[in-house]
């Protein structure tokens, strides 16, 4: 589904939206897969938290930063589906089993650190670490969310980058997050920072690109830091695959630059932010295909 991605894209009952420019024209991919927050009145019911607790797992509005890639040629993938119902940023089957009034299947994957946090593919706690449930879901109730909302995100990541990889020999995913407040601060206690890139240490992205992301927003006057505290989930994981000439890069950008996190809305300085961020996109579109297309 090829629709402009607005606030009211994202209630679609769609679990994906795609915005493409009319021809792509660079070996870039932008996704966002945690910015979704068309919440069903399912959940609603289920959780003992009201409908602001559940959005603290959102990376509000994200989608809206980024949305100018089309522009430059890149299409932009979002969830619809908000994290605290699905997590595209998992596996597909990483699951508490303490969650479940039922026992799971002997290949689910319980025992992830993910899981081990309450951040599975379905969460037991919503980033700020609230529990979300009222009594145990089934297994069914699991399957149903992951073939419904995981399933139809990831075909349609897989197949952009089946195509961009065709057309131009080589492809960048950008992973785009936002960080709260206390994850803009380094393990080693350094100073926050505005943005942190995950290459998974350089294992999913190249540091040459990772480099020229950083330089380019320092360049902006922001602070930069490298997998400290964020080296790449799985998304950024599973798809950097640079020997395959896919390389995959996750984006989390400090909330406190653009929008009240107590609230959930948009600061005044949105629009700034939102412009260096279209910069970011216009400048890799323009430097980066000499650098991974050669």
């Amino acid at each position: 589904m090829d629709v402009p991605v607005t606030a009211a894209s994202l209630a679609s009952p769609d679990p994906v939206v795609m915005l493409r420019p009319p021809k792509q024209t660079v070996p870039i991919i932008f996704a966002s897969p945690h910015s979704g927050r068309s919440y069903p009145d399912e959940l609603l019911t289920a959780s003992r938290l009201d409908a602001l607790g559940l959005r603290r797992s959102e990376d509000s509005f994200v989608e809206e930063l980024f949305a100018a890639a089309p522009e430059h040629g890149a299409p932009l993938l979002a969830a619809t589906f908000p994290r605290a119902w699905c997590d595209a940023n998992r596996e597909p089957w990483e699951l508490d089993p303490g969650m479940f009034a039922d026992k799971l299947p002997a290949w689910v994957n319980t025992t992830s650190a993910r899981v081990g946090a309450g951040l599975g593919t379905i969460a037991r706690v919503v980033a700020s670490g609230e529990s979300i449930y009222r009594t145990k879901l089934t297994f069914a109730d699991a399957e149903r969310r992951i073939r419904g909302c995981w399933q139809p995100f990831h075909d349609a990541l897989s197949s952009l980058i089946g195509e961009t990889r065709a057309q131009f020999g080589a492809c960048l995913l950008i992973d785009c997050h936002s960080m709260p407040t206390h994850g803009q601060v380094s393990r080693s206690g350094g100073k926050p920072a505005d943005f942190v890139l995950g290459d998974a240490h350089g294992t999913a992205c190249s540091t040459v690109v990772t480099g020229l992301v950083e330089a380019l927003l320092v360049a902006q006057g922001f602070s930069v830091r490298r997998n400290d505290p964020y080296a790449g989930g799985y998304i950024t994981r599973h798809y950097g695959r640079p020997r395959e000439r896919v390389q995959a890069l996750q984006i989390e950008i400090a909330r406190d630059l653009y929008m009240n996190e107590a609230r959930i809305e948009r600061l005044p300085d949105f629009p700034t932010v939102q412009a260096a961020a279209t910069r970011l996109i216009a400048e890799l579109a323009e430097r980066l295909p000499s650098l991974i297309c050669g």
